[in-house]
């Protein structure tokens, strides 16, 4: 079976396999399986689909998502971006919105939270 769409192949596993959390030897619980988990983020983040139309082959998108804010929450996705920017080999990048300059009447914003995690929908 090959690489399926926005999954991470074998090269780029291993380059944050030992960055994650969860590895047996770690202090609390053993993750079942990191690769996929990491998958089923980067499909929702790719996407830009809804944590809720997650496929199931990922596991259950609330289990997914409250694994995803829990990572965030300890500083796991830095630690892996902050790794991955180090390496002058790395062939791709994400670009968060963030970063990108908007026309100057953009600029200004209304107010609401200051700071949004990646793949959770806004409020309506």
């Amino acid at each position: 079976m090959g690489i399926k769409r926005y999954e991470l192949n074998d090269v780029q596993w291993a380059k944050i396999a030992l960055l994650l959390p969860g590895k047996v030897g770690d202090p609390g619980r053993t993750g079942s399986d990191n690769r996929l988990f990491v998958n089923g983020c980067l499909w929702v983040l790719r996407s830009g689909a809804h944590w809720c139309d997650l496929p199931e082959r990922y596991g259950r998108w609330k289990t997914v998502h409250r694994r995803f804010s829990r990572w965030c929450d300890a500083g796991v996705w830095e630690r892996v971006f902050d790794a991955l920017t180090t390496d002058r080999d790395n062939q791709y990048l994400m670009i968060d919105s963030t970063i990108v300059r908007a026309h100057q009447q953009a600029a200004t914003g209304k107010g609401g939270r200051k700071t949004r995690r990646w793949g959770v929908p806004e409020e309506d």
